[in-house]
């Protein structure tokens, strides 16, 4: 992870600790930290910074909006491929981002496709 600080996040999470990957439109609660990555429209995409976020996090479980489903096909089927080993929850949007209030941090994209967000829920790694 270059980023240096979506770096010190990772290595400050804690068991079930969660992180929001944002789309560039998702609404950030106040009081989350914000850490923005986004370049333009669409740089850097929601799947590059999910999938990088996977290789560096141990991810116990992931929050999606149900509407995913229906309403950005290409992004809900690559996550599905991305996380056949790990709870996948949905629930309706509202609902998500009430609980993005509860995030360590959103890291936020420049995605510009609908409900293209997640939470991530941490793990332990001396589990795996």
């Amino acid at each position: 992870m270059l980023n240096s600080h979506i770096s010190k996040l990772l290595s400050d999470l804690g068991h079930t600790d969660k992180i929001v990957i944002a789309d560039a439109g998702l609404p950030i609660p106040e009081g989350v930290p914000k850490i923005d990555i986004a370049l333009k429209k669409g740089n850097p995409s929601f799947l590059d910074v999910f999938r990088t976020l996977l290789e560096d996090m141990v991810v116990e479980k992931v929050m999606v909006a149900q509407e995913v489903k229906q309403y950005n096909a290409p992004v809900h089927q690559e996550m599905k491929k991305q996380l056949s080993e790990i709870e996948i929850e949905y629930i309706n949007h509202e609902a998500f981002k009430s609980l993005t209030k509860d995030a360590k941090a959103v890291v936020r994209t420049g995605e510009m496709t609908p409900y293209a967000n997640c939470i991530l829920q941490s793990g332990v790694f001396f589990l795996d």
